[in-house]
């Protein structure tokens, strides 16, 4: 639970001083609690850059990938020191971009939509997602007729199911959504190639408030006076942040584990109580994703 916390005894210094500034960062105004969660990762055993289907991915910078695989391992094993579960993926020889678990499928409730991805080069996960769930005791399991890329755009909040389109998934996918999961399906259009999935411009971070940051140049002007009206005091990030895919981060109500270049987004998470955790995933950069994009949230 969220509490207010104001010491009425702590003598106020002046605005401008910098150890006020620094006194507010070490003392925010909410508490925060985290929220054990349960995870499905796929390790990047044969990760590789091999095509373009995203403004990220370039065939001609070869990955490193024993490093790749030790900055995921540091994901992985930093989630299980939080307290949370980390169910594995069997990763594949034949699909490199597996690592990136969250497309794979949507989990609300103990209900699996499955995903239908847009490119053929990444047809079979979607195959291989559904299984795990039929092995793992999932019964509710939904296999798409329109596109959408799981986790990639699609994100759960309190209140809705926030939907990106424009440049993978199908808007058709929403109603599909909607229809499944009984919850409202609020559509963004994205704009900027750069941000092709939503979970790369916009991140919850208390899926019990409706609590969410977000890069309003990845959006429409519709789209973001649409998130404006929805989450007024969300935080925004900037341009900078954003192109270190620093929206690509996972909240457990708490502990923001996101990508460490994304530095200007640290103070003002601090600021709103959260504990930022900067993480180095650069190899899986190489692929278009980080932190968010290797994590899919199975919400029991």
């Amino acid at each position: 639970m969220l509490t207010h916390h104001v010491d009425a005894h702590t003598p106020r210094a002046h605005p401008t001083d910098p150890a006020a500034t620094a006194a507010v960062r070490e003392e925010p105004a909410l508490t925060r609690d985290a929220t054990p969660r349960r995870y499905l990762m796929c390790a990047p055993a044969h990760f590789e850059v091999t095509y373009s289907i995203n403004p990220w991915m370039d065939p001609s910078k070869p990955v490193d990938l024993p490093l790749a695989n030790t900055q995921w391992e540091d994901l992985r094993d930093r989630y299980r020191a939080l307290g949370h579960t980390v169910e594995l993926l069997v990763p594949r020889p034949d699909l490199p971009d597996m690592v990136f678990a969250a497309n794979g499928a949507t989990v609300i409730d103990g209900r699996v939509l499955g995903a239908l991805f847009a490119y053929p080069e990444r047809f079979a996960e979607a195959g291989a997602h559904r299984e795990w769930f039929r092995a793992n005791g999932f019964t509710e399991i939904h296999e798409p007729a329109h596109v959408n890329e799981g986790e990639g755009d699609f994100a759960v909040t309190a209140s809705y199911l926030l939907a990106g389109r424009g440049f993978r998934s199908s808007p058709l996918s929403h109603d599909e959504a909607q229809e499944f999961f009984g919850r409202p399906v609020i559509g963004l259009d994205l704009v900027d190639p750069r941000y092709y999935h939503l979970d790369t411009a916009l991140c919850v971070l208390d899926d019990a408030a409706d609590e969410i940051m977000y890069y309003p140049g990845a959006f429409s002007p519709g789209s973001r006076s649409v998130l404006a009206r929805l989450f007024p005091d969300a935080l925004l990030a900037e341009e900078a942040d954003a192109a270190m895919l620093g929206l690509n981060a996972v909240s457990d109500g708490r502990h923001v584990l996101l990508p460490q270049a994304a530095v200007g987004l640290l103070d003002p998470l601090r600021d709103r109580g959260f504990e930022p955790v900067p993480m180095d995933l650069g190899e899986l950069l190489k692929g278009g994703g980080s932190v968010k994009c290797c994590t899919q949230e199975l919400r029991a």
